[in-house]
C-alpha cells in the first residue's frame, strides 16, 4: 500500500516505515506530523479526491537539518558585474509511521428553505389594501 501526499508544494510517494525529507516543518524531532492525502492505492484499487478525503499520512520527525551547498554565480559578459550566492536548502526528515484509513462519510443533510413571497405579490397586495 502506497499514498501520494502533498507539502510545500510538492507531492511524495510514500508507504509505511519510508524516510522522506520534506520542505522544513515547524515541529520538534520526535514529534508526530500528518499530511493531508492526495491519492491513496493498494493491491489494484486507487482512490482519488473526494475518495480520499478524509485520509491522512502519519509521521514521526526523526531530524532537521540543511542540505549540501549550492553555489549561484551570476554575471553578464564584458560588463564586470558578478555575484555569486550560496544556499543550504532547510529540510526535515519524517519516517512514515501510518497511512491513514479512509473514512466513510455520512452524506450531509440536505435544508429545504421556504421561498420568499415574490415582491410584486407583496406590492400588489398592499396596493389593494
Amino acid at each position: 500500500m502506497y499514498a501520494i501526499f502533498e507539502n510545500g508544494s510538492k507531492q511524495y510517494r510514500v508507504s509505511v516505515g519510508d524516510v522522506v525529507k520534506v520542505e522544513k516543518l515547524n515541529a520538534e524531532v520526535g514529534a508526530t506530523v500528518t499530511f493531508p492525502v492526495v491519492l491513496c492505492a493498494d493491491e489494484g484499487n486507487i482512490k482519488v479526491g473526494a475518495e480520499v478525503a478524509g485520509a491522512v499520512v502519519s509521521g514521526e520527525v526523526v531530524s532537521q537539518g540543511k542540505d549540501k551547498k549550492i553555489i549561484v554565480f551570476k554575471y553578464k559578459a564584458k560588463k564586470n558585474e558578478r555575484k555569486k550566492q550560496g544556499h543550504r536548502q532547510p529540510f526535515t526528515t519524517v519516517k512514515i509511521t501510518a497511512i491513514g484509513a479512509v473514512e466513510a462519510k455520512a452524506p450531509a443533510k440536505k435544508t429545504t428553505r421556504k421561498k420568499a413571497a415574490p415582491k410584486a405579490e407583496e406590492a400588489a397586495e398592499q396596493a389593494a389594501e
